[in-house]
Order: structure tokens, then C-alpha cells, then sequence
């Protein structure tokens, strides 16, 4: 399986529909990492342009990878070892491009329907069977703005609830969505 997934922290909306970059938070790192390394994802990408956070990310790293958390507990250690701090979701998609030695498949997730690129579970779930380089993109914040989820190849369906609500955490949808892919 050649998946990889992105928490992507700009562009991201905000309540009211403006274009930011999100904190970084630590349960967000810990719970991806962990997740990612229970679906044998390859590589999760942190995805920040801003410097301050980018610190944090590689701080909070840095302490559970070699660091006294890394003694503490190697079942962490071995999921943040998974996990890597980059600047741009172009520097993301570069590295996993030379790893692959082909173009990745950028899947995008949202909330909202987008229905000209959307895609079923079932639907990606082929895409991953098939051995296809995957790129799977999450927000933080409101979700991801309209110029990353433009930039995918395919976005995933929403994920629905019984009646209507619709606002999980980025680590409850990422959660459910690996399930159902993987």
C-alpha cells in the first residue's frame, strides 16, 4: 500500500469563512501518528508555512523520537517516527513524487459536497487497491480552503451522521476515513 496523509494548517478556513493558518496541536500530532501507524500509512505529512509552529511540531518530535519520550514509550516512538514537518503541501507532494518515483493521486477531504470531483469510499478504496501512489489531505479549522481542495485529483464524499450535524474533529473524520478506506 502506497498511502500518505497530510494535516494541512494553510489554507484552512476559520468560523467565518476566512482564509488562516491554524495551531498546531499536540493531540492532533500524537492521534494522526498513532492512526497513521495502525494503517500502515506511509508517511504523515505536518503542513505549516509558519515558522513558530513548525518549531513546536518538530520540539514535540524531537522529545518523543529521541528524547525522553522515547524511552517512556516506543509504541509512540514508533508511530511519531512516521510523521514529518513541512512547509508546503508542494514540498509534501515532492517528496512523496521522488520516494514513489511517480506522481502521487491527491485525494482531498471536506465537509461539504463537491460534487464534480467527488468520490465514494469504495471508489478510493480501488484507487488504494490498485497500488496507486496516494496522497490523502485533511483540514484543521473549518476545513480546507477552496484552492487546496481545487488543486485535488478526487474528494472524498462527506462523512454523514444520522441527522444532519456535521462538525468532527480532524482526528474523529481521519479516524473513520482510514476505516473505511483501509
Amino acid at each position: 500500500m502506497r498511502l500518505y496523509m497530510g494535516l494541512i494548517h494553510f489554507p484552512v478556513y476559520n468560523k467565518d469563512h476566512e482564509r488562516i493558518a491554524s495551531a498546531i496541536t499536540t493531540l492532533d500530532l500524537h492521534d494522526l501518528a498513532r492512526l497513521a501507524r495502525t494503517y500502515a500509512v506511509k508517511r504523515l505529512f505536518i503542513i505549516t508555512p509558519l515558522e513558530d509552529q513548525q518549531l513546536l511540531a518538530r520540539r514535540i518530535l524531537t522529545h518523543w523520537q529521541v528524547g525522553y519520550g522515547a524511552r517512556y514509550n516506543p509504541d509512540r516512538k514508533e508511530a511519531l517516527q512516521r510523521t514529518r514537518v513541512v512547509a508546503t503541501l508542494q514540498e509534501a507532494f515532492s517528496v512523496v513524487s521522488q520516494k514513489e518515483g511517480c506522481t502521487p493521486i491527491m485525494i482531498g477531504t471536506d465537509a461539504s459536497d463537491t460534487k464534480d470531483r467527488t468520490i465514494s469510499y469504495a471508489q478510493a478504496r480501488r484507487i488504494i487497491k490498485n497500488n496507486e501512489v496516494v496522497m490523502l489531505l485533511f483540514g484543521t479549522a473549518w476545513g480546507l480552503h477552496d484552492e487546496v481542495i481545487n488543486a485535488m485529483d478526487r474528494v472524498l464524499v462527506p462523512i454523514k451522521g444520522r441527522d444532519g450535524y456535521n462538525h468532527l474533529s480532524v482526528r474523529t473524520a481521519a479516524a473513520i476515513t482510514l476505516d473505511r478506506l483501509i
